[in-house]
């Protein structure tokens, strides 16, 4: 999904930051692609590019919701806190392809010393079937013992590939290297035959 995880996996790396010289850059963009490994079923890629622009943010999604559709966002960030910080984006927009429907959704980021928790969730209103309706999760506690370096564990809830568990469980570690983060998730192993993410983001 992602529901992260990510994603946004795009995770705690899409929080704002400030540009050299305490100026805090009005502009932030992501490119995030997630290469999906699954047992017995076809691999496939996720997309997902957010681009912020002071609160205002806008974000478009291929392979999110369904394997073969597409979605886009609107919505709108907030932050909050010094030590503790909160950051939240509430949004709204809509997929069309294998699923029709609209989706209100919900990005949040708790960062308190080294530790975070991510969470990505959002309710797909099924436009041809409501009984069809779904809610997704994407959701990560991460750790950074050094500024390169994140690991943890991750939640997800999604129908964008079949499972016989209702929700996935497992555990990551990413590495950034100036504006590029690579990560490495790993999804049920223990429960059943686990399944392989790979994550790569660019931050502009």
């Amino acid at each position: 999904m992602i529901a992260a995880v990510v994603a946004a996996l795009s995770g705690p790396a899409a929080a704002a930051t400030g540009a050299p010289g305490g100026r805090e850059d009005p502009w932030r963009m992501q490119v995030n692609v997630y290469t999906y490994v699954i047992p017995n079923q076809p691999d496939f890629a996720m997309a997902v590019l957010p681009v912020d622009f002071r609160r205002l943010h806008l974000e478009v999604r291929y392979n999110y919701e369904a394997v073969g559709s597409f979605s886009a966002f609107a919505g709108a960030n907030g932050a909050w806190g010094d030590r503790v910080k909160l950051t939240l984006t509430p949004m709204f927009g809509g997929v069309v392809g294998e699923v029709r429907g609209l989706v209100p959704g919900l990005r949040l980021t708790l960062a308190w010393w080294k530790l975070d928790l991510f969470s990505e969730s959002e309710y797909v209103v099924d436009l041809d079937d409501r009984d069809a309706s779904f809610f997704y999760q994407w959701a990560e506690l991460g750790l950074s013992p050094l500024a390169w370096l994140r690991l943890g564990v991750v939640a997800q809830r999604s129908r964008v590939f079949d499972t016989p568990l209702d929700v996935q469980r497992g555990l990551f570690a990413g590495v950034t290297i100036r504006f590029v983060t690579v990560t490495l998730y790993e999804l049920n192993a223990g429960w059943t035959t686990p399944t392989w993410v790979v994550a790569a983001s660019l931050t502009f």
